[in-house]
């Protein structure tokens, strides 16, 4: 796996095999492209290979790097956010 960090956080995962194209302006995921990752450059983020995300990944759960993965302490589950709307 590999993964994209911004900011600490780990945000993206993705397969090996997956074409990421980090650019100046975005990031272009596939190909042909698939996704586009607008608010990440190369000059905002880190790309880490060969890694292996806790099974309980989410984007911007954990924090990472490039060797440690640590629990997020601002990480707030989704769920729960919706769970406390009236």
């Amino acid at each position: 796996m590999k993964t994209l960090v911004k900011d600490s956080k780990s945000i993206y995962t993705f397969d090996d095999a997956e074409v990421l194209d980090i650019t100046a302006d975005n990031i272009q995921v596939g190909e042909p492209v698939r996704l586009i990752i607008g608010d990440c450059n190369s000059s905002n983020i880190t790309l880490y290979t060969d890694v292996t995300p806790p099974e309980d990944w989410t984007g911007h759960k954990y924090l990472f790097d490039g060797t440690t993965w640590t629990e997020n302490p601002d990480w707030v589950d989704p769920a729960t956010l919706e769970e406390e709307t009236p």
